[in-house]
Order: structure tokens, then sequence, then C-alpha cells
């Protein structure tokens, strides 16, 4: 990536987005974020310059930067999402850690982040703007639309599917060919054995809906 990056959104996930392009020696020009109290503050000597939304400071994207939106509030990555496509017709990069591994038949979109130890297997698919934490695996064949969420070390075992704006806690075991619908959510720990449906949430061992 030839150009530095500004991150949208200073928080702790903004915080992973910086390690991973410091990781692929990728420049961060700056953070922008909603918060006040953090304008003029530097976060391991990257500023916090402004809002998400100050015009002066986005006119340097698309042109001189690449963007990339940090936030686990999908409302509000859509929001800003939608704003950097539209009105600056830029596309948020990937933010992808030196120390995952996407096979190279794997597809992935864009904006997406994906932290260390990640493991995205032959011909799984990944939507755009999906955040992967770390140690998670999508494995052979598995798929993730837009906007999903999967939590630390969690598996997305062969074959399953996950839904737009689907959240999965952390150390969750999705068994293959298991289906989770659009903006469902599974528990912290559960392993899933049967498909969930949209809009539904389920938790336990097995999981069940709650």
């Amino acid at each position: 990536m030839d150009n530095p990056v500004v991150i949208f959104g200073a928080s702790g996930l903004g915080k992973v987005a910086l390690d991973i392009f410091k990781s692929n020696e990728v420049v961060v020009y700056c953070f922008l974020d909603d918060d006040e109290k953090l304008h003029g503050k530097e976060i391991d000597n990257i500023s916090v310059m402004g809002s998400t939304d100050n015009e002066e400071l986005l006119k340097i994207v698309g042109k001189d930067c690449e963007a990339f939106v940090a936030t686990d509030d999908n409302r509000l990555r859509k929001t800003i999402v939608k704003t950097l496509v539209t009105d600056k017709k830029k596309m948020p990069v990937n933010a992808i850690h030196k120390q995952a591994f996407v096979e190279p038949s794997a597809h992935l979109g864009h904006g997406n982040l994906i932290a260390a130890g990640v493991v995205i297997a032959t011909e799984a698919k990944v939507g755009n703007h999906c955040i992967l934490n770390a140690r998670a695996v999508v494995d052979y064949g598995a798929e993730l639309a837009d906007f999903v969420q999967i939590g630390t070390g969690s598996i997305v075992n062969a074959g399953a599917s996950i839904g737009e704006n689907a959240f999965i806690g952390s150390g969750v075991t999705i068994v293959s060919g298991i289906k989770i619908g659009k903006n469902a959510r599974v528990g912290a720990g559960s392993l899933v054995i049967k498909d969930v449906a949209d809009n539904e949430t389920v938790f336990g061992v097995p999981a069940q809906k709650v």
C-alpha cells in the first residue's frame, strides 16, 4: 500500500488497526473519532485530529490517503462506509495482520479487519467490512457475509455460512455446514450444532435460543 491510512475510530479497535498497519509497515496518517475528549491527543505517536465527519480532513481521503473504519458498532460503521464510498468514492482498505494466514484461494472483500493469528482457509469467502479477532478460524469453504464479527478464538468450520450483521462471540465453535442468519448473535463459548435463524440469539453447549 503506497498511500498512508486514516483510521476512523481511535478506541480499542482503532488501536488494533494501528498495530495491524504497523505490522505491515504501512504509515498511519491520523485517527478521526467523534469523541471530542480524544481530539488533539496521540495514540502511539499518531494524532487524533478531529471527528469522522470533519470535511477538511475528509478531503485528504481518496486523493492522498486510504481509509479504514475501526469501530465494532455496525450502525456507525455502515454510516461511515456509506459516506466514504458515496461522497468520497473511496472504499476502505483491508487491515490484515502480518501474522494472519489467508490462503491464496480464499476470497476477501474490502474494509475487513483480520487480526493476528487469524486463519482463512482454502476457498473460504469473507465479505466486506467484517471483523475477525485474534486467532479466529474460517475453515475450508465457509462464507461470511458483510459486517460479520467473529470473536477471539472462534472457529467457523468447513462449509458453514454466517449472515450479514451476525455477531459470533469469543471461543465459539460452529460445526460444518451450519447456517447462521442475518443479525443473529451467538454467545461466547457456545457450540452451534444446528442452524440459527435471522435475528435469533443463541447460547450454550449445545447452543439454544435465548
